[in-house]
């Protein structure tokens, strides 16, 4: 097994950490860690953080389950337009794109770069939202639920998920505290469902007979992130969720913006 192998299973460990501590964040972690350290090329590793983080949020999310801190029917009435989304994105979107997007004699855009940055773009996003605190909304029992809005933005997430190989929790949890009027630790574990289910049928459009996959690195990488996930949980109820969403925040701000540069100026 090479170092990079090994260093990269260490990794996965935070990955799962990452989702057991603040309910989202794992494939932030897991498309650079499988692109830049295990040496995995960047349209297959999009397809396998889809498997790591689907397969890690259904362990975390049936523990939260046993804390009755799900909302199944808002599981299936926020999944279904999320799953459709994703599967179609990674079923037909992905694999039509060039592989050669832009090409002049200053600059080429590969597939793979352009998903990277685009990830890197995401990775930004996400940060931002990370960094600035959700305030919880008061659960009025008047309010109603914005179902369109959930619709249009499920819809959205799937399309962002599926193209950059997100579980989308970033965006998924803010929906469900506004759109849904969710509490936030109910959001959580709700969305480490969705974030499940749209990952793994996400990940069934990318099985293809042309696609070859290292199933044992696949499967190593996803059983790391499980026992880090498991860590993840235990620390919840140690720290501060709100202060270490804030840290990882930055750190992922600083992610994105290497990625961008990487892709970009450094090659």
């Amino acid at each position: 097994m090479e170092i990079t192998q090994i260093i990269g299973y260490l990794l996965a460990v935070l990955v799962g950490i990452t989702l057991g501590l603040i309910g989202s964040g794992g494939s932030i972690l897991s498309v650079p860690i499988l692109v830049y350290v295990v040496g995995v090329e960047p349209i297959l590793a999009t397809g396998y953080s889809l498997f790591v983080v689907g397969t890690t949020a259904l362990f975390g999310g049936i523990q939260k389950a046993k804390q009755k801190l799900v909302d199944f029917k808002k599981v299936i009435l926020f999944g279904i337009p999320t799953i459709l989304a994703v599967y179609l994105t990674r079923k037909f979107i992905v694999p039509s794109i060039p592989e050669i997007i832009f090409s002049s004699e200053i600059l080429t855009i590969s597939k793979s770069m352009f998903i990277m940055v685009v990830f890197a773009f995401v990775m930004i996003f996400a940060s931002i939202r990370m960094i600035k605190p959700i305030k919880e909304t008061p659960n009025n029992t008047n309010d109603k639920t914005n179902y369109l809005g959930i619709l249009v933005q499920g819809l959205f997430i799937g399309l962002v998920a599926g193209f950059v190989g997100a579980g989308g929790g970033f965006l998924i949890i803010p929906a469900l505290l506004f759109l849904a009027k969710t509490p936030m630790k109910m959001a959580v574990g709700t969305s480490l469902f969705i974030v499940s289910a749209q990952s793994l049928i996400g990940f069934m459009g990318d099985i293809r007979p042309d696609q070859a996959m290292d199933w044992k690195l696949l499967i190593t990488f996803t059983l790391c992130s499980i026992v880090g996930v498991f860590i993840g949980s235990f620390l919840s109820k140690k720290i501060e969720g709100e202060k270490l969403k804030v840290g990882f925040g930055w750190f992922v701000l600083a992610m994105g913006i290497y990625i961008i540069l990487k892709e970009t100026l450094l090659k």
